[in-house]
Formats: C-alpha cells, sequence, structure tokens
C-alpha cells in the first residue's frame, strides 16, 4: 500500500462547509491502494452542479435533483492532473503522465454495470456527488482505469473539459447523431455548447441552437452553429417560436437536444421535431415539467434519456487531438486556489453573463 496523500505537505482541498460557504480546508486522502493512482490536480473546472448545491438551496440541506448534501463535502468533479504515485499493480501509467479522470466509480457488478450501462449503477460514487467528496484538491486518490493518458498536444485543461465534452457525447450517442441527422439544442449554456461541438464531430450536416440570452448564441455561432433563434421565457410566445426554429433550420429537425430541462424548452422541443423524430433530455432544470405529451406521442417523437456518460472519455480525448472539437474557446475565466479566488470564481460562474466555463488551475 503506498501512502496516498499522507506523506509530504499537507492535503487541501474547497469545501462545502454550509449553505453559500466555501473554505479551503485539510482533506486527508486513504492509503493508495493497488489499482489506484495518486493525482496532483492542475485543472479542474466548475459545473453547473456544483453551483447549485452552493446557491440553489433548500433551508435544511443543500441539494440538486434527489442527491441531498448533509455534511460538508469536497466540491468538484470536472478534472486532470498529474500522476504523482502508482499503486502496485498499476501497469498502464507511471509517475509524471498527465491524465484526466472520469470522476464516476461504478459497483462493476449489478446488472447496469453489466449490461453495459453503468452510468446507470445504484452505487455509483461520483466525485462531488453526496455523500463521496470531489476533487477540487491539491491530491486526489483515484482508480487507475479511470484516469486516461492524455496525448501531448492536449493540455490539462482540456483534459479536465472531457467531463462536460462527455456529455455531449453520450448524448449523442444515444440520438445517434450522424451524416443524415439534422439537430436543434435547446440552450447555449456550457452542456447545449458541448452538445453541438459532439453533434458537429459526429457528422450533423446541420445544427440550429436556441436561447433566451444573446452573447450566448453570438457564442454559438461563433464555434459553428449553422443558425440560431432567441426565444424569451413566456409560454405564450411557444407556437410563433416553433415556426421560427423550423424556418431558421430549412428542412425536418430530426432530433432536438434539451440542454435546459424546464417546461417550455422541453414544449418547443417535442413540438419542433418532426414526425417520428427523437427529443433527448439532457438538461435538469425542473424536476417537474407539464409537456405537450399526447401530441407528440400521435407524432411518435421519441423522448430519451440522458444521464452522465459511459466509455467517453478516449473518444473524447480522440476528437480534441485530431481538431473535430476544440472546447479552449468555453474556458473563459481562470482562477488560482486560494480562499478569495474560490469565492470569487463560484460567484462568476453563478452569475453567468459571459462566463462559460470557469476553471481553476491549482
Amino acid at each position: 500500500m503506498g501512502k496516498g496523500g499522507d506523506g509530504g505537505e499537507e492535503n487541501m482541498a474547497a469545501w462545502l462547509v454550509s449553505i453559500n460557504t466555501l473554505k479551503i480546508q485539510p482533506f486527508k486522502l486513504p492509503a493508495l491502494g493497488p489499482y489506484e493512482v495518486l493525482v496532483r490536480m492542475k485543472a479542474v473546472g466548475i459545473c453547473g452542479s456544483d453551483v447549485h448545491y452552493l446557491k440553489v438551496l433548500s433551508f435544511i440541506y443543500m441539494s440538486c435533483a434527489h442527491f441531498v448534501v448533509k455534511e460538508p463535502m469536497v466540491i468538484g468533479h470536472e478534472c486532470a492532473g498529474v500522476i504523482e504515485e502508482v499503486g502496485s499493480e498499476v501497469k498502464t501509467l507511471v509517475v509524471g503522465d498527465r491524465v484526466a479522470l472520469e470522476p464516476g466509480i461504478s459497483c462493476g457488478h449489478c446488472k447496469y454495470c453489466k449490461g453495459g450501462r453503468y452510468n446507470l449503477c445504484v452505487d455509483m460514487k461520483f466525485f462531488a456527488t453526496p455523500p463521496v467528496h470531489g476533487s477540487l484538491a491539491n491530491k486526489v486518490v483515484h482508480p487507475a482505469d479511470l484516469c486516461f493518458k492524455l496525448p501531448d498536444n492536449l493540455s490539462l485543461e482540456e483534459g479536465a473539459m472531457c467531463e462536460p465534452l462527455s456529455v455531449g457525447v453520450h448524448a449523442c450517442r444515444r440520438a445517434n447523431i450522424g451524416l443524415e441527422t439534422n439537430v436543434l439544442i435547446m440552450g447555449a449554456g456550457p452542456i447545449g455548447l458541448v452538445t453541438m461541438l459532439a453533434a458537429r464531430a459526429f457528422g450533423a450536416p446541420r445544427i440550429i441552437i436556441v436561447d433566451v440570452d444573446e452573447y450566448r448564441l453570438s457564442v454559438a455561432k461563433s464555434l459553428g452553429a449553422d443558425d440560431f433563434v432567441k426565444v424569451s421565457t413566456n409560454i405564450q410566445d411557444l407556437d410563433e417560436e416553433v415556426r421560427q426554429i423550423q424556418k431558421a433550420m430549412g428542412s425536418d429537425i430530426d432530433i432536438t437536444f434539451d440542454c435546459a430541462g424546464f417546461g417550455k424548452t422541453m414544449s418547443t422541443a417535442l413540438n419542433s421535431t418532426r414526425v417520428g423524430g427523437k427529443v433527448c433530455l439532457v438538461g435538469m432544470g425542473h424536476n417537474e415539467m407539464t409537456v405537450p405529451l399526447t401530441s407528440a406521442a400521435a407524432r411518435e417523437v421519441d423522448i430519451v434519456g440522458v444521464f452522465r456518460y459511459k466509455d467517453t472519455w478516449p473518444l473524447c480525448i480522440e476528437f480534441m487531438r485530431s481538431g473535430k472539437i476544440d472546447v479552449k474557446p468555453l474556458i473563459t475565466h481562470r482562477f488560482g486556489f486560494s480562499q478569495e479566488e474560490v469565492e470569487e470564481a463560484f460567484e462568476v460562474s453563478a452569475r453567468g453573463g459571459d462566463a462559460i466555463k470557469v476553471m481553476f488551475n491549482l
């Protein structure tokens, strides 16, 4: 057994300690197992779920969907770093390797894991999902087979971006995106943008993106969207906006990704998609929503759920290595790892505006 984080300087991490309060405090790591590696974190991105745990809270528990924070927890799960120590049985990585970390550890034994859908594992241990600690720390211990070596032409920041990009890649696989699928994307936030990049890499010939924010739509256009439609939050505008979206596409909308997950966005998605098409629900803005299911069923519009990802890191790395996807423009803000900068970074991310992906450089 290795020393894990017990030796050398004290390991520090960003802890979510109470409502709207993050503190950099000591983080004791377990001893290094034979199939694990010790990774010094170098790049960690802020995800919407991280902000949600911190900001969009109940009075009793800090929560995101059905995951509830009941005690202090280390935050962060979009990450990459450098190997500092390897377990005795690790053969694929060596000290000094730069790696991107897949943050979820599935059980490997349940019917979902055995059936190849480990992202649905009910015993998943996922960075910064209660009660599992995250990766916004100097060092973490992680299974070697969930650490993916980065090629020389990719930065550690790009490695950290494998996590959000994986959501888009998994969504495109679920939707069977290809050379003949015209794509509509609801929401030009980080997940909408990576889904757009992934859809293009999978061969989608035409992509339209929709949002309420002009700045994010302009970013989407600069990243390769064929056209965009600015919409409102008013449900009364839905029918007219559907007409605008279909006109912008100029042909049938085969696949729609709802990367926001609100009642209006899902209703727009269902009404915009062609007969026999497919809607993938990626975003989780609302736990419950009222949507036009009957009319969608009458047109046989399939509704597909998307939860996390599986087996995506190698493809994400290859897409970036080959130049098919460039995630660098998505990283808009960078911060160091001090108490003041951690607090500021989360405030910037929570405000939105021109902040797309906020990244820590440790």
